[in-house]
């Protein structure tokens, strides 16, 4: 191959690409897309099972106790705040398939995460003992737009971007609008929509909901269910099929966001300094929601509940009753999630070292020389 790579740097559940750079003799740097405590969390699936905290059973007590084995999350973490994959059964194959790929993922020379030191430095220390390297860089978002000139009409998103909303917030009094969006994967039902939809319709705060075309399973179609949604919500919130969402975070109509607990909106609203309801459903979800709220207390966290009650209390509390509470450590992590891709941040400081790290490591291997 010429120019002979330096380095490969591939997906951490995508581990034959580590073989690949073992047999070019190059290094190979893992990137996970999880947080840097799902990463951690991971790491300690097998020893979870064996320890019998795997599976954890909806609805049983095992859902509240304290996960004491994960070092530096020790009374933290409980049974329902694991990965979603924890609530399956142990020889289910998706579950082997990341612990194999996690264990994998240690043949690496490096580490690569979307987060920031200040955010997450104990569990980052915690990865210095499986790779040698980690390179936390992110959050990704806000390094890109503080290097380059942002147009949100150039978004990556597949779907289509209804940016008549930036007008609506625009009639907005300040931080007086929560954002409700749950992500690109996952599915609701009928029900569960209502139930939402009625606790923030009883909360008489207004809001901007993004419902992508396939969010709901129903059988009368999404459609028809979005135009109810438009029509019920009497002028107290507005829903589109998808939103600019770092436009809308950015925005100073927005005082909250009601998420799915994915790791990019996570970040996104951490970047904007906007505090979080977390509603997690899949994969890292559920351990960033715990994070949100117990570690960071950035946010409230509302898994595993579904009910118009306590949606109505939860927005409340956000919007109103708890806000000052929040708002401090959510305005401070805001602070240092930005300066952090800054020149002479952390993070900035990080993709300078990674780099420096791939050059050197492609004059050590004589320049352009490499095998065919």
């Amino acid at each position: 191959m010429s120019p002979a790579p330096a380095c490969v740097i591939s997906d951490g559940i995508m581990s034959f690409a580590i073989d690949v750079a073992a047999e070019l003799e190059i290094p190979a740097i893992t990137f996970r897309t999880y947080s840097a405590t799902c990463t951690w969390t991971t790491f300690h699936l097998q020893k979870l099972i064996q320890d019998g905290e795997i599976p954890v059973l909806e609805g049983s007590e095992d859902m509240d106790r304290l996960i004491s084995n994960i070092p530096g999350l020790e009374n933290i973490i409980r049974g329902r705040d694991l990965p979603s994959i924890c609530r399956q059964d142990p020889g289910n194959p998706l579950v082997q398939f990341y612990i194999d790929q996690t264990s994998k993922m240690t043949k690496a020379s490096a580490l690569i995460l979307n987060t920031f030191e200040e955010l997450e430095a104990p569990i980052i220390s915690h990865l210095h003992s499986i790779f040698p390297t980690v390179y936390a860089i992110g959050p990704l978002h806000t390094a890109l737009k503080s290097r380059a000139p942002y147009d949100s009409y150039n978004s990556c998103s597949l779907l289509q971007i209804d940016q008549s909303c930036m007008d609506w917030l625009d009639s907005q009094p300040s931080r007086s609008v929560l954002y409700v969006s749950f992500g690109s994967v996952i599915v609701l039902t009928h029900d569960q929509v209502t139930e939402f939809w009625c606790g923030l319709v009883n909360s008489k705060k207004p809001f901007l909901w993004a419902i992508r075309p396939d969010l709901i399973f129903d059988e009368n179609g999404p459609s028809k269910v979005l135009e109810e949604l438009k029509i019920g919500s009497n002028g107290m919130g507005r829903v589109v099929g998808w939103a600019p969402q770092e436009d809308v975070l950015a925005h100073n109509a927005i005082g909250g966001f009601l998420t799915h607990s994915g790791w990019n909106s996570t970040l996104e609203s951490i970047s904007a300094g906007k505090p979080m309801i977390c509603w997690p459903k899949i994969v890292d979800q559920q351990v960033n929601s715990r994070c949100v709220s117990e570690i960071w207390k950035v946010g409230l966290d509302m898994k595993d509940i579904c009910d118009r009650s306590m949606v109505e209390k939860m927005v409340r509390d956000l919007m109103e009753g708890r806000r000052e509470e929040i708002m401090k450590p959510t305005d401070e992590i805001a602070r240092l999630a930005r300066e952090s891709v800054l020149e002479g941040g952390s993070s900035h400081r990080n993709i300078k070292k990674l780099i420096e790290d791939i050059k050197a490591w492609h004059s050590a291997k004589g320049g352009s020389k490499g095998k065919n």
